[in-house]
């Protein structure tokens, strides 16, 4: 009677030992990943030096990830989230200006070398690119189209102003920047190019 009472409880304790244990080599992928990229960059990361730093056969990481641009694609915009959330300091310019100092300082602090080389890996596989584009592209987009939707909502933008036109005037400059080194992305240039754009966007 009471080995019939505990079988239940085998056969449910089973899957879920093996859920957690898979979850764990998941998180496990994820941090050697940004650890390899924080020590050696991005040129010299792989999925051999991956495996290896989390303790993993190959075919672990294959069973979630196509590349190794994908496995540093997910593990860099879980980070990315976690380290520049959303600022709500009461003001549309004082948390755009937060958010572009936070993103600048991320990329100064070695980020930047990760999202070019990513970038370069979109142009030449479609495939990545589209989820490039879903996952980073797009949440770093919506993001600061929250803070528009924000402002927009407490009367600090001009009537009908087009937001994804405005999104595109905060990003391609820094983009430019960062893609072609020529000039910094600093707090300066984020109070001038937030001082700008919202100049354009404000009804006079």
């Amino acid at each position: 009677m009471s080995g019939e009472e505990q079988q239940p409880n085998k056969e449910r304790s089973g899957p879920l030992s093996a859920r957690r244990r898979s979850q764990q080599a998941h998180d496990a992928i994820l941090r050697a990943a940004l650890t390899i990229l924080e020590q050696r960059g991005y040129a010299a990361l792989s999925i051999e030096s991956i495996a290896a730093l989390a303790g993993v056969g190959k075919q672990t990481i294959y069973r979630w990830w196509p590349s190794k641009a994908a496995v540093v694609l997910e593990a860099f915009a879980k980070q990315a989230a976690l380290d520049n959330p959303l600022p709500d300091n009461h003001t549309l310019h004082e948390n755009v200006l937060a958010f572009l100092e936070t993103t600048f300082r991320l990329l100064n602090e070695g980020a930047a070398k990760t999202v070019r080389g990513l970038m370069a890996e979109a142009q030449l596989d479609p495939a990545f690119g589209e989820e490039f584009r879903r996952t980073f592209i797009h949440a770093r987009r919506q993001s600061l189209l929250a803070l528009l939707e924000r402002g927009a909502e407490r009367g600090e933008l001009a009537p009908n102003t087009d937001l994804e036109l405005l999104l595109d005037m905060f990003y391609g400059p820094m983009w430019y920047r960062l893609l072609n080194q020529h000039a910094p992305l600093n707090n300066a240039f984020a109070r001038q190019l937030t001082d700008f754009v919202l100049r354009q966007a404000r009804d006079e």
